[in-house]
């Protein structure tokens, strides 16, 4: 499992939208653009849907989550 605290572009906040992981200073859950990516969005179409997430909160994710994930298969 990925421990989001190390990641700073996101944040937990008790009570807002139900305490999941948020783009920081948004109220867009992480896991929107993972669902987004995985219907087939690009990074564009969910920055236009999305206006609040920028571009490096995005790519800061996706690499945060590549990283993770080369640290569970290593």
């Amino acid at each position: 499992m990925m421990d989001w605290t190390h990641c700073p572009v996101v944040e937990r906040v008790p009570g807002k939208v139900s305490g999941a992981w948020l783009f920081k200073n948004t109220r867009v859950p992480v896991r929107a653009l993972f669902e987004n990516l995985e219907g087939g969005a690009t990074v564009e179409q969910f920055l236009e849907w999305f206006p609040g997430v920028t571009r490096e909160q995005v790519l800061t994710v996706l690499k945060f989550t590549e990283s993770s994930l080369a640290e569970v298969v290593a």
